[in-house]
């Protein structure tokens, strides 16, 4: 899957800014990162919160006020949980239609999405690829409740058309996103696998994660879209990194220390050709953001990539097999420290790159 596309330290960004605008927002990423741009969420809308935002389409779906969660005690669920599934089979056959289903992203929650392709329509030449993502499995199903406020990952229904709906939702970004004739790369968000293997997560098997990522992965694979999984803190990295993704997104500014302890892991998955988005532009303090450079950065990556070289690591498949991002999104930010992050990311990006010239 990652052979139609060559990492070499471009920069690639999480997914949201501190904006009201669309437009503006698509502009300050093709600004920035026009190599791999990306559709922008702006959680200043509550629609397009990184959970609700993917919640339409889901069977026994209820909203009331700011509340949404999934109502299984319905009259209607049961009808409803046989035609999401049936919708399900039409859309993996072919048969679904592309812009009502229930599987797709909509103007109304994912504006972003549709702004961007305005805009790479408009470009006299694709870029080298181009970034989709949405709520990772373990986050979604972690995070939704049914009427009873129970996560639904523990009832295996709800889970297994939680992880079918984002699937089919992945898939459809890469079918819509494929018509410009570049890779597409989509970014599964796992924020809640920062909690994995604690108290809170106790019940919760590395079989199930796995299975999980399995099933929204292959969708993305099976349209000739390249995945990532991107958790901004540490995490139990086996289960990442054995998984079938093709970018592992982390928190390199704060976490590299923890990342690197699964030095063996890291090894095998940089040799098989995968790839590995450093986020190495710091988003959660203000105080970081406004006191690094890029060759402050520059110098912070490089130290990190001895690092994995000495595993026995080439340092140009290192940075053959690297992308540069932000840590986390920006959407919690100021504009103007946003508006740094992104520059920083473009300017690690140049200096690596120049490396590799």
């Amino acid at each position: 899957m990652v052979k139609n596309f060559q990492a070499n330290a471009l920069p690639v960004l999480i997914g949201s800014l501190p904006m009201g605008d669309h437009e503006d927002a698509i502009e300050l990423v093709l600004n920035h990162t026009p190599e791999v741009p990306l559709w922008v969420q702006l959680p200043v809308y509550k629609e397009e919160g990184m959970i609700f935002q993917f919640l339409p389409g889901f069977p026994g779906l209820t909203i009331e006020g700011d509340k949404a969660f999934i109502n299984t005690a319905g009259e209607t669920f049961d009808d409803d949980l046989l035609k999401f599934y049936e919708e399900y089979m039409a859309d993996i056959e072919g048969k679904a239609d592309t812009y009502n289903s229930r599987f797709a992203l909509k103007a109304d929650t994912a504006k972003g999405f549709f702004t961007l392709t305005e805009h790479i329509g408009a470009l006299p030449k694709p870029p080298i690829a181009v970034k989709g993502q949405i709520a990772g499995p373990i986050t979604f199903a972690t995070a939704v409740k049914n009427q009873n406020g129970r996560a639904i990952f523990y009832d295996e229904q709800l889970r297994d058309a939680a992880v079918k709906l984002l699937a089919r939702k992945a898939s459809w970004q890469v079918r819509q996103l494929s018509r410009f004739g570049c890779p597409v790369i989509i970014f599964f968000d796992e924020p809640a696998l920062a909690g994995f293997g604690s108290s809170e997560f106790i019940s919760i098997s590395n079989e199930e994660v796995a299975a999980c990522f399995e099933e929204v992965i292959e969708a993305v694979h099976a349209e000739g879209g390249l995945a990532g999984i991107h958790v901004c803190a540490n995490t139990e990295w086996p289960v990442v990194l054995e998984s079938p993704t093709d970018i592992v997104s982390f928190d390199a500014y704060s976490f590299f220390d923890k990342f690197i302890l699964f030095a063996d892991h890291i090894k095998k998955f940089i040799e098989s050709g995968r790839i590995v988005a450093w986020g190495i532009v710091p988003t959660s303090q203000a105080d970081d953001i406004e006191r690094e450079t890029a060759d402050s950065l520059v110098n912070k990556w490089k130290d990190q990539m001895k690092e994995i070289e000495a595993l026995g690591i080439n340092k140009s498949i290192i940075l053959a097999n690297s992308l540069i991002t932000p840590s986390c999104g920006t959407g919690s930010l100021s504009l103007d420290h946003a508006t740094k992050v992104l520059k920083l990311t473009k300017d690690v990006s140049e200096k690596l790159r120049s490396d590799i010239r």
